[in-house]
């Protein structure tokens, strides 16, 4: 628990510096997902980058890219959970989510995992709470989280046209 919030800190720390990640390409959308998606509970600015990397390099690497990084970085959330020090278990989205999560597993962390939303944290961590495999998490995050971050890097190629037809 303490290196997950060790992670969390440092990740919060240099938030305004992930634009610079963006210069390195995929493994730049690699990075810039990772660190967004290790931080618990705090927020970080990764789709935003992905978001504008979509408009600049091909979008689907970029979507890719990213959600390999997500998908890993939101293993602090279900380390947390698995280690089962999660600070979230009387919340009263943690007593919501983790229902479902113990119901239908992969399942829902795919759903979950696929769609933007402050949640995820502590579906991650019901996650680690119900030992559902690890392997099994990863597969079902990454399939999510790509998913996600295909649609922003898509979004950002798209809307970058878009605005530019208004100025022809």
């Amino acid at each position: 628990m303490l290196a997950v919030a060790g992670i969390t800190v440092y990740v919060y720390s240099i938030r305004d510096r992930v634009e610079e990640f963006a210069e390195l390409g995929y493994f730049g959308a690699f990075l810039i997902a990772l660190i967004a998606n290790a931080t618990v509970i705090l927020p970080a600015p990764g789709v935003a980058v992905v978001f504008g990397m979509g408009a600049v390099i091909n979008p689907a690497g970029v979507g890719f890219a990213a959600g390999a990084g997500g998908a890993l970085g939101e293993l602090t959330g279900y380390l947390a959970g698995y280690g089962g020090q999660a600070a979230v278990e009387n919340s009263q989205t943690y007593n919501r989510i983790l229902p479902w999560i113990q119901k239908h597993g992969a399942w829902m962390i795919l759903l979950l995992s696929a769609i933007p939303n402050p949640f995820f944290d502590v579906a991650g961590i019901a996650a680690g709470i119900s030992k559902i495999p690890l392997w099994k998490f990863l597969l079902a995050c990454w399939a999510g989280v790509t998913i996600k971050m295909l649609i922003f890097a898509f979004a950002g190629a798209y809307s970058i046209d878009w605005i530019a037809s208004f100025y022809e």
